[in-house]
């Protein structure tokens, strides 16, 4: 009788799952002798579990002869399976901190939402804030300012007329100034973009730079701290902000802005294995009713797959 070979996709999503129960609770012996069960399958189990633990330096826990795993070296892990290992490392030394509150983020924050939460807010000045997914705001709101900082994530602004005080949205190095007007502003991946619905913003990439960029509504422009760069195009107005009905338009983004955008809907943390994944630009209309699926659409161009290695993580590698 021929023997059937396992599936080598299937063996490496289970070592993964062991890697990470073994690191959120590593003295549980429960945890060692599942790996321990796993391993002892057969010698391909034994091989993917000895490339997935050597990346994560975690052989010495569970490991009964050292010199044994010494010689089973010469399988390097390859360039795949190293960065899926590694990524899948990093998401789970910070799984420990991941359901609890970002301590930071929660001093700052006036308002903050969890992940697939839309939250409307009114302002003092009669203003609104929808805040999206997983983001958080805080609010600066007196007789001479009408300042918000958006500390994370997203949110669309219904701004009331005055004609003495801005309104004033920070993030980061970006600052926009509006009055009487409705726009869009989020951050993803370190790339900020706005997007006007009716009237008109001024936006610096520095606030410390006179010259603004003037947007009118259906006017859409994304700024890149890190390489001073920007964009700009147009699209119809009520298409601003629409992931307000669960829907997300992308125009030539990067994927790894995409893909930060898509996982407000996604429980966890989401890991690109793959940089060159990340660095690719794709365009769509994506629904984030159906989140994995939406994060299947837009990597799938680039060359990438949706793997949720674990409850809390999801992991997009090559194809």
């Amino acid at each position: 009788m021929n023997k059937v070979t396992p599936d080598a996709d299937r063996l490496l999503d289970e070592a993964i799952d062991l890697v990470i129960r073994l690191q959120i609770a590593p003295d549980n012996p429960v945890s060692i002798e599942m790996i321990r069960a796993w391993r002892a399958r057969g010698p391909q189990h034994e091989r993917v579990w000895t490339q997935v633990s050597d990346v994560h330096g975690m052989s010495g826990k569970v490991l009964t002869d050292r010199r044994k795993a010494d010689r089973r070296r010469q399988f390097a892990p390859s360039r795949r399976n190293f960065m899926l290992g590694g990524a899948v490392g990093l998401g789970a030394l910070a799984a420990g901190s991941l359901f609890a509150p970002d301590a930071i983020l929660r001093a700052r924050a006036d308002y903050i939402t969890a992940k697939g939460e839309i939250r409307r807010i009114p302002l003092p000045d009669g203003s609104l804030a929808t805040l999206g997914p997983d983001s958080a705001i805080a609010v600066a709101f007196g007789a001479e300012q009408r300042d918000i900082t958006l500390l994370k994530g997203m949110c669309f602004f219904d701004v009331s007329a005055d004609g003495v005080l801005p309104f004033q949205v920070h993030c980061g190095h970006v600052a926009v100034v509006a009055r009487g007007t409705a726009f869009d502003m989020s951050s993803d991946a370190g790339i900020v973009s706005l997007g006007v619905d009716t009237g008109s913003v001024d936006a610096r990439l520095d606030q410390s730079n006179p010259q603004a960029l003037r947007l009118e509504a259906g006017d859409w422009a994304s700024f890149d701290p890190d390489s001073q760069a920007s964009e700009r195009g147009r699209r119809e107005p009520g298409q601003v902000g629409s992931w307000r009905e669960n829907l997300i338009i992308a125009e030539r983004e990067p994927v790894a802005a995409l893909v930060a955008r898509i996982g407000r809907w996604v429980p966890g943390r989401i890991l690109i294995a793959d940089p060159s994944i990340g660095a690719a630009r794709v365009s769509g209309l994506f629904d984030v009713g159906d989140p994995l699926r939406a994060l299947e659409a837009a990597v799938l161009p680039a060359g990438g797959r949706v793997r949720q290695a674990a409850s809390f993580l999801t992991v997009i590698s090559s194809i």
